[in-house]
């Protein structure tokens, strides 16, 4: 009775073995010279790549600039950081599908232009305007429509499209962006006055 128990256990253990493996050793039988026989070519996303893996969608891996520095000087003259971009170091295609930015704590939006234009503003009136264009695409700028939060891109235009981490030569953008500023009355550093909000999607068929 053991043994048959042993038995037993033996064969439902080599079952379940049997049943988490892919295997291809089904087959067709081609019984007469000229015929024919058919293989389905099957396809599972795994989170390891391997057959029998755990079912997992490729994996996004965006590098997004955490600071975009922006410098003001005495003649109200602004200088910006020129090695800004993003960076796909994801296998699949993406793109920046929007882009928007929000003014800080006591911080206003205000049209981007001549920084002449915010000379007759009072000192400390906190204000900014702000340029931004993705990978050499049209540049898009803050208007005076609303002081928090302005939309900048809400869509994916040329520019934005980023191959996967394959092709080294297409798969990262620059970031190029410009800016006016009120007078200071005390010298300030690294005061956050504004955060950018990138939205990258899988550049996908629709």
């Amino acid at each position: 009775m053991k043994n048959f128990k042993k038995t037993i256990s033996l064969i439902l253990a080599i079952c379940m073995l049997a049943s988490l493996a892919i295997s291809a050793s089904a087959a067709n039988t081609v019984d007469a010279s000229g015929g024919t026989g058919t293989s389905s070519v099957t396809l599972s996303s795994t989170a390891d790549g391997s057959i029998g893996g755990d079912p997992a969608a490729t994996k996004m891996s965006v590098t997004v600039p955490t600071v975009l520095p922006i410098a003001v000087g005495t003649d109200g003259t602004v200088s910006t950081a020129t090695d800004a971009k993003i960076v796909n170091n994801s296998f699949g295609a993406v793109k920046v599908n929007s882009v928007s930015i929000e003014a800080a704590q006591n911080w206003h939006l205000t049209a981007f232009g001549d920084k002449a234009t915010l000379a007759r503003e009072k000192v400390d009136s906190n204000k900014f305007g702000f340029q931004l264009s993705v990978g050499d695409g049209v540049a898009a700028a803050t208007d005076n429509k609303d002081a928090s939060k302005q939309a900048l891109l809400t869509d994916a235009i040329e520019g934005c499209y980023m191959s996967g981490v394959g092709d080294t030569s297409a798969n990262s953008v620059g970031i190029a962006y410009d800016a006016i500023v009120t007078p200071v009355s005390e010298a300030v550093t690294n005061t956050a006055i504004a955060s950018v909000l990138f939205i990258i999607a899988w550049d996908a068929v629709q």
